[in-house]
This record gives C-alpha cells, structure tokens and sequence, in this order.
C-alpha cells in the first residue's frame, strides 16, 4: 500500500479509494490482535469448570493455560521469522486458521489431555498472529499513521488480555466451559476474511527458500523460554528445587542459543540487532514495563478485597478501570506519537506511569476506591501511550526484511513481562503483606504489601527511564559518528 505521488483531484480521489482498504487491513490486523490476546486471559477463569467436567486436580487443568502460554511464548520469535522468509500475508491467513480451527477443537476435545493439546495448537496460531500484525503496520500503513496503527494494536492487546476473566465468566455463565472457546469461531472467519481481502500481498523477495531457517537457533530459543516460563509459573507462587533447576536450564539454554547464534549462516536472531540502540532499549523497556502492569493485575484484586473490603462483584467493577481507559486511550496516544515523535512520548508515558506506581505506594487505604482508580488511570494511560511509541520506534528502525523477527521479540519481550510480573510481583506482594496466606491476612498487612508492590514497580519503571535515557544518548551518539563520516567523505572526495 503505498503512497501516491499526485495532487489535486487525482490525489483526492485515489485517497478515497484507499481509505476502505487501509481500514480493512487495520481491522484485520486489530481483531487479529484481540483474539490472540484474549485467548491468554480467557481460560483462566474456566479453571474450576474445567476442573468439575474433567474430575481433574488444579495442577492439571492449569495446563489448559500453561500450554497456550508456551506455545506462544516459545514460537512467537521462530514465526515472526518464519514470517520474513515464506510471506507474512501468507503466514498470517494459515495462523488465524489454525487459532480459529484450533478454538473449535478446543471446545470439543472429549478429554482433558485433548484439550490441553489443542490448546498448545491454538497457542501456535496465536504467535502467528502476534508476531505478524505488528511486522504488517509497516506495509499496510502510510508511515505517518504508524503510531496511530500501533496505539490501536496496543489497545486491543491491552482490552483482549484484561476482558478475558469477564467475558469468560459471562460465557460459562450462560452456555458452559465450551463457550468461551466457541465465541473465537465467528471472530476468526471474520478476521480471515478481512486479511485475505484487504492485506498487501507479499513482496517477492519475501518468498525466499526458507532452506535459510535456523532450525538449531529455533530449537535452543524454544528450549529456553519453556524452561523459563515453567520456572516463573510452577509451583502456583512457591519457588522450589524445580524452579531452580528450570532456571539454570533457561540460563544453560541462553548461553547455548548466543553462541549458535554467532556461528550460524542464517541466524535466527541476528546478534547485531541487539547492539542497535533503540531496539535492545526497545526490548529491556517493554519487559519492564508489562511487569509492572502485570502488578495490577496481581495485587490488586488482593488489595481490593483484602484491605477495602469489597465484595466480588464490585472488585470486578474497580479493575475494569483499566480495560475502559486502555479502549480510550490507546488510539489517541497513537496520534500524539504521530504528530511529537515516538522518543519524546515514550518518556512520557513511563513518567506518567512512574507517578501511578508512586502513587498507589504511598495514599493511605483510608482515601478508599478513589486512592485505588485514579493512579490505575494515571498508570494505565500511560502504558497506552509508552507501548504505541516504543512499538513505533522499535519497528520503525528496522527494514522490510527483519520486521517479522523484530516484531516477534517485541513480543516476546512483553511476555516475558507479564510472566515474570506474575510470579515476581506475587512474591513481593507476599513478602510485604509477611503472610504466606493471603486470603487470611489481615487488612493492614494487604496495605502494606501492596505499598511494597508498587513501590517495587516504581523502582522498575525508573530503571526503564535509566535505559530510555542511555539507549538516546547512544543513539545520538552514532547519528553525530555518521554525519561526521559522511562529511569526512564528502570533504575527501
């Protein structure tokens, strides 16, 4: 889709006739978005459903989600990839296949062990989508609408993983477990739809012999993030012997995966790319980031029933504060990037964000509801408006050709944020509260738990100001290197 070079009513008129395809694409992309992000919170609160209709225990039907998790986890790299080397349109119509096919077998699985496999497979169709909508902006999106494409991306992916828990509550409510797999069917054929017809075709350079694959750097990187992620997730809080061996597994893994990586042909993961400096800021930033955010998704239901008191009904009220400021926000901070540029408002949100974590640290629980919404508000906005522009500078310094593996990793990069926040944020939330059962702790230990929490969140989002700032200054210092090397030649010759 690219720009067209003609003025007055020629202009106008082929702009017409664009708009319904550009609108179409952003569609396709958005809800491609939206499913992959709401197949992650969804099951979670099937779990005692599931646990009913199968006769099984809590640490089997938690597979249910852990095998989504992996699979994307562990793949969301390698397809992007895969994206660059065979077609990302192509790659991208067969991954919304899969996750809708996948969905359907999920909701009909006979078995707990079938469901969990289907699941993994829906999880594989799930990576496909995330990786590619991101890597589908440059080609499908005029260059000064990037940041609004990447504010609507970042709002769907923050209302999918947020509404999931409600919307599958509702679903089971109503028609049973089943349901919240079934409800993918009619949004996943209306999103192939729309991709087939209004995604840009692949470029035929990207058909490239995909003899090119890193089928070793692929292995070891899968190896890695499974072991990581099953050391952030077993053990429901606990960190054992098992978690500790995983981990050395993940470190043993990573070290092998940097190596391979230098020596292959073709690398997975080019080493270089983490030596640019907007892109290795880029990643490092967006893990911290989604570990804080994975914090209020954590500690707060903790919080608000612990410490103020409320009943369920009404914790589920306060915490749909962040899906709602999420839909309002995203788009418009995706415009602010357009127009001031994705450095400037990236240091924006993460102060603004630095001031919601501050905030919910220290107004006291006696302020009640009001000292809980207004920093989430604060927090929330500004991860809108951090994620719309660190996604646009990450993908906008890459070319055409790397777009599927860059965009892979920033995704992964998210993951790995909202998986570590879950189990990091969890354990501080319990060391703070200094009670190993939360359920039972008195009020006053909640407050003080949450304090320690979020105070803890605000450490990290200072540490992503630090990076923010080294990752500039770097930048600019290779910006001066080059003008003053173009000017040497231009001197010279």
């Amino acid at each position: 889709m690219k720009p067209i070079l003609a003025s007055g009513p020629a202009a106008a008129a082929a702009s017409r006739e664009a708009a319904p395809a550009l609108r179409g694409a952003l569609a396709a992309l958005a809800l491609s978005m939206l499913l992959s992000s709401l197949g992650t919170s969804i099951a979670n609160v099937a779990l005692p459903s599931l646990a009913l209709a199968f006769a099984a225990s809590f640490q089997d039907v938690q597979w249910v989600v852990l095998a989504y998790l992996l699979a994307v986890t562990t793949l969301v790299v390698s397809v992007g990839r895969l994206g660059d080397l065979v077609g990302r349109r192509r790659l991208l119509l067969a991954g919304i296949f899969l996750f809708t096919l996948a969905s359907v077998a999920c909701a009909l699985a006979p078995t707990l062990g079938l469901l969990i496999a289907a699941r993994a497979v829906q999880g594989l169709g799930a990576a496909v989508m995330m990786a590619l909508t991101m890597a589908f902006v440059g080609e499908a999106v005029p260059r000064e609408k990037t940041g609004s494409a990447m504010g609507l991306l970042g709002t769907l992916s923050a209302i999918g993983t947020a509404l999931g828990p409600t919307l599958g509550g509702a679903l089971i409510a109503a028609c049973g477990w089943p349901a919240i797999f079934l409800v993918n069917l009619p949004l996943g054929i209306l999103a192939l739809y729309l991709a087939r017809r209004h995604l840009p075709a692949d470029r035929p350079q990207a058909k490239a012999n995909a003899a090119g694959f890193d089928v070793v750097g692929t292995l070891l990187l899968a190896l890695t993030l499974a072991a990581y992620a099953l050391a952030m997730t077993l053990g429901r809080g606990s960190f054992g012997a098992l978690n500790l061996a995983l981990l050395l597994v993940a470190a043993l893994g990573g070290g092998l995966f940097v190596r391979a990586e230098r020596r292959a042909a073709s690398p997975l993961v080019r080493p270089a790319l983490f030596r640019e400096p907007l892109l290795g800021a880029g990643f490092a930033m967006s893990a911290l980031v989604t570990t804080v955010v994975m914090a209020t998704l954590v500690v707060g239901p903790f919080h608000l029933s612990g410490a103020l008191g409320l009943d369920a009904a009404r914790v589920g009220l306060v915490m749909s504060a962040g899906p709602v400021v999420a839909a309002l926000t995203g788009v418009p901070a995706g415009r602010l990037v357009d127009r001031l540029g994705a450095q400037c408002m990236a240091i924006v949100g993460l102060l603004a964000m630095l001031f919601g974590c501050a905030l919910l640290s220290l107004l006291p629980t006696r302020f009640g509801i009001p000292a809980y919404i207004a920093p989430l508000v604060v927090v929330t906005a500004g991860y809108a408006l951090f994620q719309a522009a660190n996604n646009t500078a990450v993908m906008g310094s890459v070319g055409a050709e790397q777009r599927g593996v860059v965009s892979g990793l920033l995704n992964l990069s998210r993951n790995l944020g909202l998986i570590t926040g879950a189990s990091l944020m969890g354990m501080v939330f319990a060391f703070g509260a200094a009670n190993a059962d939360i359920m039972a702790a008195p009020a006053e230990a909640v407050a003080r738990g949450m304090r320690i929490s979020f105070g803890v969140a605000a450490g990290l989002i200072v540490l992503a100001l630090a990076i923010a700032a080294a990752g500039h200054a770097r930048a600019r210092r290779a910006l001066a290197a080059a003008k003053e090397v173009e000017t040497a030649g231009a001197t010279g010759g």
